[in-house]
């Protein structure tokens, strides 16, 4: 896991600022398309107070933020985080997640 955990986290180190990636992107971009689950919960390992490691910019695919996080990683932390870059959130955490997209390659 701490393998996985520490690609998760240098694939997530991509992801430019007022940028967002889905789950599935990450593990696809790993070589593990069915691994969704596996980066929420590598993401979820981090401390939400670290900064390091822009977690807040892995969403949901359908444009939803649908974090399940810690004590310091929250919905609305990762609303406000993403609102800081200029990503519009609306109502229930949504928004047009193919306008913020950024494509790992």
């Amino acid at each position: 896991m701490a393998q996985f955990k520490g690609a998760v986290v240098a694939a997530v180190k991509r992801v430019p600022r007022g940028r967002v990636v889905s789950y599935g992107q990450v593990a696809a971009y790993l070589g593990a398309p069915r691994a969704s689950r596996q980066v929420g919960w590598a993401l979820h390992t981090l401390d939400g107070r670290d900064l390091d490691c822009p977690w807040w910019r892995v969403v949901n695919n359908e444009g939803r933020i649908s974090i399940r996080g810690n004590l310091y990683a929250t919905a609305e932390a990762q609303k406000k985080l993403l609102e800081k870059e200029g990503i519009k959130i609306g109502k229930n955490y949504h928004f047009d997640i193919e306008k913020y997209r950024f494509r790992l390659a």
